[in-house]
């Protein structure tokens, strides 16, 4: 059977520009990562994106940016205990450090990728493309069937695979310009889109998969097929953190918004955290407020998690490193862990995914991005079919900037600069410009 190696796993070699080096002073190639990611606008702008609560006046409400900062910060514990357990497998010159710091990069990029709106908006992309294929437009007339399966498809994973390998800093020259370590640890699907299955969940477009085959490649990760490879043993950290920060916190911000109620949260705290904050009994009589105390059990039960899921990856390191693992780090941890977890997903799905100004805002998320694409979707179709533009098509290539897709392009290639451009819009951004576009006009 064929088995992965830490010693390629952790290849600190850039996807462009060369071989990073192993001994600069104060920052490790894999600290680079994080700060490349963290500097950049992509990054910056998830701050005005919905993580589940669109368009939220209050505050203390969760966005795309502080949810990506505490998945890395869980991240980053999970990558120094593994390293910390497995030091001696380790190559000579891979810390503890280092191994958190490549999962932490990795979690501050997994939602980079990311449409305003958030997955209402993956959603709302897929339909309108759905829609435009059945109407009879011959909008995607022209375009094969895998270049069609992703646009019908949009993912939000394979969006910040080309964010981060062409989009950034460098574009089309290697992007952001990061380790291999780190680009591995960041597919979560590792697969182009007639991999997806009926969830339609891919890491990589077509127009990006000679960039996951060389990643592929250099890691030695283990093929499954054309264009499909198995995880990055990481990656699973980075869904455990993922996983671990969204079940807890969304019950936090339900909380917050009036949607949960403090004891059926705290409950479900108790129960991923295995027993109370020692402290926990005098804040309660204390009359500490509820938000204080919420987060005295979130930590809890953070740090509960956080050693379980180590501990497992290290019992599973044979398993991951020959690409047969199947469950969830989760799923192999404490029963009680297991269920509080599933408890908390469910009661998130049940009660605020279900909520009704939630539901308003994401039909009218639907509406904006259909303005949206309709006018740079269509200004992109008839530059590439014309070679010209309508005077309204121009202006609306003109938003575009050096990105204006050329009439030699293909027509692929125009679309998913399009998509760029949208998809990098912030969640306020796209409500004006779609409203400005509808008519409503305003002065300076």
């Amino acid at each position: 059977m064929t088995q992965m190696h830490w010693q390629r796993l952790l290849d600190p070699s850039r996807l462009y520009g060369g071989r990073a080096g192993r001994d600069e002073i104060g920052r490790s190639p894999f600290h680079k990562d994080h700060d490349r990611i963290v500097f950049s606008g992509s990054f910056r702008r998830l701050g005005r994106k919905t993580q589940v609560h669109p368009l939220t006046d209050n505050d203390h409400i969760h966005t795309r940016l502080t949810h990506s900062l505490e998945v890395g910060c869980v991240g980053r514990s999970l990558g120094m205990i593994v390293g910390e357990l497995l030091r001696e497998r380790l190559p000579e010159w891979i810390t503890p450090a280092d191994m958190g710091v490549i999962v932490q990069a990795a979690c501050l990029g997994h939602d980079i990728g990311n449409p305003p709106f958030g997955h209402a908006g993956e959603y709302a992309i897929r339909d309108w493309f759905k829609c435009a294929e059945a109407d009879g437009s011959g909008l995607l007339k022209g375009l094969s069937e895998r270049e069609r399966a992703d646009l019908l498809t949009y993912e939000g994973n394979a969006q910040g695979f080309r964010v981060v390998t062409q989009i950034e800093y460098n574009q089309f020259r290697g992007g952001m310009r990061l380790t291999t370590a780190t680009l591995g640890t960041l597919l979560k699907y590792p697969w182009t889109v007639e991999h997806g299955g009926s969830a339609g969940k891919f890491g990589c477009y077509q127009s990006e998969k000679a960039l996951l085959a060389e990643v592929a490649d250099r890691l030695g990760l283990v093929p499954r097929g054309e264009g499909r490879w198995c995880r990055h043993p990481l990656a699973w950290l980075v869904e455990a953190a993922d996983d671990i920060c969204y079940a807890l916190l969304d019950l936090e911000d339900g909380l917050e918004m009036g949607i949960l109620r403090f004891d059926e949260v705290a409950d479900v705290l108790l129960q991923i955290a295995g027993d109370a904050p020692p402290d926990y009994a005098a804040m309660e009589r204390s009359g500490v407020s509820q938000r204080r105390r919420i987060a005295a059990l979130r930590g809890a039960a953070m740090e509960r998690a956080v050693n379980d899921v180590g501990a497992v990856f290290v019992d599973h390191e044979t398993a991951l490193l020959n690409g047969t693992l199947t469950s969830d780090l989760l799923e192999l941890c404490h029963p009680d862990l297991g269920w509080g977890v599933a408890a908390a997903k469910q009661l998130a799905r049940e009660r605020i995914f279900q909520n009704e100004r939630k539901a308003k805002l994401e039909i009218g998320a639907y509406t904006t991005l259909g303005i949206l694409l309709e006018a740079f979707i269509g200004a992109a179709h008839e530059l590439h079919h014309t070679g010209e533009s309508s005077f309204k098509h121009q202006r609306v290539l003109a938003l575009v900037g050096e990105n204006t897709p050329r009439p030699s392009w293909t027509l692929y290639d125009s679309y998913r600069r399009m998509l760029d451009f949208i998809g990098g819009m912030t969640d306020h951004y796209a409500v004006d410009l779609a409203q400005e576009m509808g008519g409503r006009l305003r002065g300076d």
